[in-house]
């Protein structure tokens, strides 16, 4: 993976690039570098490239109710929500 430069960095973080603004649609074969939820949300299913499985570490554990406000940042592949909206983000831009 390449070092991003400030400006790729900056993009991210203003969120400029693209961005699927889901409900209870499954979303897969994804790119998501984030996931940011604007009301209270429930994740059915998640998929993360980079979540491990170690002792202790399952990504089912984000199974569960997200707060308004809540953003996850991880290399997302797969959602789905039960209820609510997320707005997802991609690592690539338009």
């Amino acid at each position: 993976m390449a070092i991003e430069n400030v400006q790729q960095l900056l993009t991210e973080q203003m969120g400029k690039n693209r961005c699927d603004v889901i409900a209870t649609t499954a979303m897969t074969s994804k790119d998501y570098y984030a996931v940011h939820f604007p009301v209270e949300s429930v994740i059915a299913s998640i998929t993360a490239a980079n979540a491990t499985t170690a002792a202790g570490s399952a990504i089912a554990n984000l199974h569960t109710t997200m707060a308004a406000g809540t953003t996850i940042f991880l290399n997302v592949t797969a959602i789905t929500l039960t209820s609510g909206v997320a707005l997802c983000y991609y690592e690539q831009p338009l």
